[in-house]
């Protein structure tokens, strides 16, 4: 059986990540593993590779075939470069207390280089967040002795001459209105029950009559200017009116009685 070592993608879509696993060459991608060893996140930067360098040597000394992405991870976090040292010392050509002083020296100056790449990464955005928001507007410094001179200022306020007001405000604030509220509420109680049953009564007339007032408006609003406009002459026929009616009551002859029936012969 032939073991590989690769990636597994997982995460949702448009933004994946990795998980290194050890697996069996004929299992499918995101399929059965035999051990996870570490991730990858390829979206971050620099990209965030978390690994666990042991088992990952111990698999590549036991014939674990790495992938090429996984070949790439492996270099870089020094697995390869320890294999390497490892030959070495089972030729002869190194000791292994030596090889492990070089590995070391090896991953703590990898560990720098990446450790002040971050640091330029974070200085880089924020460096282009200030450009594209702009730098805060510096706030003019308060000197301290100002501040304290004005504090004791503050302070030596003779309040004395505005003692009457201070006292005047004090018993506004602290007067009982209840007393004189008590009587007007009191007298007012009735009426207002006694009101109550006609609106309640008057409610329902109001609703029905809503819809032919809004329907009225429009030829009321209509007929205004025609109004307007006889006024005059209604106003200037008005005495006429009256001196005629006065002529009619004194001119007019008395009505004569009913002749009687014939009486039968």
């Amino acid at each position: 059986m032939s073991v590989k070592i690769r990636l597994a993608r997982r995460g949702r879509r448009k933004a994946p990540f990795y998980h290194i696993i050890v697996a069996d060459a004929r299992s499918p991608r995101d399929g059965k593993f035999i051990e996870n060893i570490g991730k990858y996140n390829p979206l971050t930067s620099p990209a965030t590779i978390e690994l666990d360098r042991d088992k990952a040597f111990e698999w590549l000394m036991k014939g674990a075939q790495p992938s090429d992405t996984a070949r790439a991870i492996l270099r870089f976090k020094g697995v390869l470069y320890r294999k390497h040292l490892a030959r070495g010392v089972a030729k002869g050509a190194l000791e292994q207390d030596k090889a492990d002083q070089m590995y070391q020296d090896w991953i703590e100056a990898k560990e720098s280089k990446i450790s002040q790449r971050i640091e330029e990464g974070k200085i880089k955005r924020a460096e282009f967040l200030s450009a594209v928001s702009g730098s805060p507007k510096a706030i003019a410094a308060i000197e301290q002795d100002s501040a304290d001179e004005a504090a004791e200022q503050f302070q030596n306020v003779d309040v004395t001459d505005d003692a009457p007001a201070v006292e005047a405000a004090a018993a506004f604030q602290n007067a009982d209105v209840s007393e004189d509220a008590a009587p007007v509420a009191e007298a007012a109680a009735p009426v207002v029950e006694a009101a109550a049953p006609k609106a309640e009564a008057a409610a329902p007339k109001v609703e029905a009559a809503a819809p032919e007032v809004e329907a009225a408006a429009p030829k009321v609003e209509a007929a205004a200017p025609e109004v307007e406009a006889v006024a005059p002459v209604v106003e200037a026929a008005a005495p006429v009116v009256e001196e005629t009616k006065v002529e009619t009551k004194e001119t007019a002859a008395p009505v004569a009685p009913a002749p009687a029936a014939a009486e039968e012969e």
